[in-house]
């Protein structure tokens, strides 16, 4: 069974950067797809950030140019480095991988993902 563990979450000023870590263990290979998502109070998770195996990133149009999806390929880490934080990003985050080749993988829908971690708790305050 894949193992997925975010961690780095925590409380934030408006304006301030967080960065977000999954660590991915019990595998046999390194998945496919990982994404980022995200809960808000009230709201459907969404998707936040998606990156492939080759490194091909797709960010949702509300974190575009503040937030950064990346892969640590050495330590199977994957991170999100948030940056210009708003209290409207506050909410759970979550972690996700997909094994699998899919054709045409959408990488911000939640249904691609196979595992999922716990979630890591965000809170901007103004």
């Amino acid at each position: 069974q894949v193992r997925l563990a975010e961690s780095g979450g925590g409380s934030v000023q408006a304006g301030g950067s967080l960065t977000l870590s999954c660590a991915i263990s019990e595998f046999t290979a390194p998945p496919v797809y990982m994404g980022w998502f995200r809960q808000l109070p009230g709201k459907e998770r969404e998707g936040v950030a998606g990156i492939n195996n080759g490194g091909s990133t797709i960010y949702a149009d509300s974190v575009k140019g503040r937030f950064t999806i990346s892969r640590d390929s050495t330590e199977e880490t994957l991170f999100l480095q948030m940056n210009s934080l708003k209290p409207e990003d506050s909410g759970t985050y979550y972690c996700a991988a997909r094994y699998g080749f899919r054709p045409l993988a959408r990488l911000l829908v939640s249904t691609e993902y196979q595992h999922w971690g716990q979630g890591t708790q965000v809170t901007v305050s103004s």
